[in-house]
């Protein structure tokens, strides 16, 4: 129809329905759920986060590769503030889908990084720590570091873990 506008001279309306005819192509690129998902995250409104994203249906089987990535990327970090026990499995699979930007593998790696760190894996916390400070170029993550590593201060080294028990 936007070509059938442009022909009779009409280049506004060829315009418009351009326009309208890339708003469905948008959208199967940038899921509207997901990205309502992220603000809510920002938010603080885990329970609206939680909500918008459980109303996708099937993300397997929904969503391209880089969304799926997201999807776990956020259901992991809304998990990880709830209870840790779902959260590592699902940010480890959203590392493994394939995150796109530097900023958003640090930020699964830092979660990761916690919950090692709550498990009692102080190695494993230190590793994925030095993999965040590489992949944080920015350095917004920097204070995020910092709380983690005063915790690893306190909790001590394995054999002080043992000793005290």
């Amino acid at each position: 129809w936007a070509i059938y506008q442009f022909i009779k001279g009409n280049i506004g309306n060829g315009i418009f329905f351009i326009f309208l005819a890339g708003l469905p192509l948008l959208s199967y690129f940038r899921n509207e759920r997901i990205i309502i998902a992220l603000w809510h995250l920002r938010s603080s409104k885990l329970d609206k986060a939680a909500k918008m994203l459980k109303s996708i249906k099937n993300p397997e089987g929904s969503l391209i590769r880089s969304q799926l990535a997201y999807y776990y990327l956020l259901t992991g970090m809304i998990e990880s503030q709830t209870g840790i026990g779902k959260a590592e499995p699902i940010l480890k699979k959203a590392l493994a889908t394939g995150l796109r930007l530097k900023q958003d593998q640090a930020l699964a790696k830092l979660n990761l990084a916690g919950i090692a760190l709550a498990k009692g894996r102080k190695n494993e916390a230190t590793m994925l720590l030095t993999e965040v400070k590489r992949l944080d170029e920015k350095g917004v993550l920097d204070e995020q570091v910092k709380y983690i590593k005063q915790q690893m201060k306190r909790v001590g080294s394995p054999q002080q873990m043992g000793r005290r028990f």
